[in-house]
């Protein structure tokens, strides 16, 4: 595990943001898009909307992947 977040950019609706997150929550927020066959910045962006605006994107990123591999255990 690497420990420091990655900051890396994405594109919400039509503006450029970055985003800090781990390598492995990066490669788990790759695979999920895959598996719903959406561009990762579709699915930060849903994310995006959703999430209450208290919370940081990076950190609504990481509980949906969270609860995303818990609902399929």
């Amino acid at each position: 595990m690497s420990g420091r977040p990655v900051k890396r950019s994405l594109t919400l609706k039509g503006h450029r943001t970055s985003v800090s997150l781990e390598d492995e929550f990066w490669r788990a927020f790759r695979s999920i898009a895959q598996e719903k066959d959406i561009p990762i910045n579709v699915l930060a962006s849903e994310i995006d909307v959703a999430r209450d605006p208290e919370t940081g994107l990076a950190s609504a990123i990481r509980v949906y992947i969270l609860n995303w591999y818990q609902d399929k255990a």
